[in-house]
């Protein structure tokens, strides 16, 4: 969607004109009064991504206020969050004059505060107004996953607790009750709803910016699967920052056959340990980016462990490099899946470094660090082991 200007006449225009050159926008002006964020804090305004990007602005709260100043090449959305704190609410940034009041409530989730920005508003940011009208759409979703997840919390947790355990007959029993099968059923329904939803989204505003920044913003991370949505959209979308940070996730430039970066990671220890250490005495590495928050991530695992057993004694290595901010979360999860291979807290920007757009990301190395395959997961990773290492006899 063209950016919409008022039609004025050509008299208008020029007196317009005459006092902009006068006066001209240089850049924004944000001006923030919240209470509920303790003085001293730093607040932070992140661009929306799926990268590991870095503040674009940081303040310091002062009597329960702060400001940000810049300069906006272009529209930028960016979430304003408080540092090392959960939490966040969106916005436009755009020249201008940003007021933002309210309050925020929080609480305090395993020693870390989180907080909520509902009774927070923006005035002067049209495309604040709009960037949050078109979020809310997943405000029905959101209350269809509640509903499931209290409906089905009991069997759920069934099945978890089967899990963690790692009772095979124990979940296979959970998995045949009614309960269950009605909880997948439910979970299907639901995820075909939120496609169906997202996608209209996304077509509705397909000839601008808007378009891609709304793949950016209601998807944690963008696959193959999304590249028709990709492909739908307007050049104008597609050569927009968004269009391009889409292109990125849903077709990338394949790295198969170039040299990965080398890179310096601490051990639990303290040690530091490079990938040329790691990939010593070995013929194939995998480098896993991976989350203590990410289901998709935990739910290969078992896949890795399998993989790692067949071959390891064949010099297969697999390499985790976690990018959860909290080393507590990571250690945690650690203990619970027993990894038997070297572990890594991303506190170098590994992740940075080699471009990770989202987690799981996977890349798989020969012993002179040359990419021999990219995010293979499940079975391609199977098969693609098997072709290097052959068949297991």
């Amino acid at each position: 969607m063209k950016l919409m200007y008022l039609l004025a006449t050509s008299a208008v225009v020029l007196v317009m004109m005459a006092s902009c050159t006068r006066q001209s926008v240089t850049g924004y002006t944000l001006t923030a009064a919240i209470d509920g964020i303790p003085d001293g804090s730093h607040v932070q305004l992140f661009p929306v991504s799926h990268g590991h990007e870095k503040p674009v602005a940081d303040t310091t709260v002062v009597d329960g206020k702060f400001i940000f100043k810049g300069v906006a090449d272009e529209p930028l959305a960016v979430r304003l969050m408080v540092k090392d704190a959960y939490g966040s609410m969106p916005l436009m940034l755009e020249n201008g004059s940003i007021s933002v009041e309210g309050k925020v409530t929080s609480e305090n989730l395993n020693g870390t505060v989180n907080y909520n920005f509902s009774q927070v508003s923006v005035t002067g940011s049209p495309l604040t107004d709009k960037y949050v009208k078109l979020l809310s759409t997943r405000d029905a979703l959101d209350s269809i996953y509640v509903t499931n997840n209290e409906k089905f919390k009991d069997i759920r947790a069934a099945y978890g607790k089967a899990r963690v355990a790692k009772d095979k007959i124990l979940m296979d029993s959970v998995v045949a009750t009614e309960a269950y099968k009605a909880s997948a059923v439910a979970d299907s329904l639901f995820f075909a709803t939120v496609d169906a939803t997202y996608y209209k989204l996304v077509m509705d505003n397909k000839d601008s910016y808007w378009g891609p920044l709304m793949m950016i913003s209601l998807f944690s991370y963008l696959t193959e699967e999304q590249k028709p949505w990709y492909d739908a959209l307007s050049e104008e979308a597609k050569h927009s920052r968004y269009g391009k940070m889409v292109k990125e996730s849903v077709a990338p430039d394949s790295q198969i056959g170039s040299k990965v970066p080398v890179f310096t990671a601490k051990s639990q220890d303290g040690k530091s340990v490079t990938l040329t250490d790691l990939c010593q005495g070995k013929k194939y590495v995998l480098i896993d980016f991976w989350a203590s928050w990410c289901n998709p991530c935990r739910k290969e695992i078992p896949n890795l462990k399998k993989l790692y057993t067949q071959y390891a004694d064949r010099g297969f290595q697999i390499v985790s490099i976690s990018i959860d901010k909290k080393e507590a979360e990571w250690t945690k999860a650690l203990k619970e899946e027993q990894l038997q291979w070297p572990n890594f807290l991303d506190t170098e920007g590994i992740a940075d470094i080699y471009k990770v757009k989202f987690v799981p990301t996977m890349y798989l190395i020969d012993a002179q660090g040359v990419m021999v395959g990219e995010n293979l997961r499940g079975e391609a990773l199977a098969n693609k082991l098997a072709e290097l290492f052959g068949e297991i006899e």
